[in-house]
């Protein structure tokens, strides 16, 4: 299967969450990228696919999770660099400029990050969401100075346009130990 689109489905409801990723999984053929619960008390449902899968997959959850949803997403063109980031198993060579976005909401997030890597040439490091954290997420990225800021900048317009940014880091010169295990 061809991972070129991702979808995302957050629930208040955990029993909820388990009923919504079984009916997207039996609606088309998509793979669980992470099914589980965050904090505070919430689920979250991330699959990846073929685009029209994903949408398929979604619209199905949808109708689960009724008033149950907090936030959902598909991004059918996703950047590559999204799915190693969320699995956590991006190492970068080099960690130059460090860009960190950190949101409310784990689906917005993930779009942010995508917004973030299309708009200039960095590198996901990692993408967090929502464990041990209040149900909050955030993402790293590296690259020059210019290309973290013009990076974040993208993000943030995502994500204030929700209205769901925490906050925004840009660090020229990071201390290489502040990530010792991504490079």
């Amino acid at each position: 299967m061809k991972l070129t689109a991702i979808g995302c489905i957050e629930t208040t409801s955990i029993a909820r969450g388990y009923q919504i990723a079984d009916t997207m999984l039996k609606a088309a053929d998509v793979k669980l990228l992470m099914n589980r619960t965050i904090c505070p008390g919430k689920y979250m449902v991330v699959i990846g696919g073929e685009t029209d899968a994903v949408k398929s997959s979604i619209a199905e959850g949808q109708i689960i999770a009724d008033d149950t949803l907090v936030d959902d997403f598909i991004i059918p063109n996703v950047d590559p660099q999204i799915f190693p980031a969320i699995a956590g198993s991006q190492i970068i060579p080099e960690l130059k400029a460090l860009g960190v976005i950190e949101t409310f909401s784990v689906a917005s997030l993930i779009e942010a990050a995508d917004a973030a890597v299309k708009a200039a040439d960095v590198q996901l490091i990692q993408i967090h969401l929502a464990m041990a954290i209040g149900g909050k997420a955030y993402f790293t990225l590296t690259g020059t100075v210019a290309d973290v800021e013009a990076a974040v900048q993208a993000g943030v317009d995502y994500i204030k346009s929700k209205g769901l940014l925490v906050a925004k880091v840009v660090i020229p010169q990071p201390e290489p130990d502040i990530l010792a295990d991504r490079i």
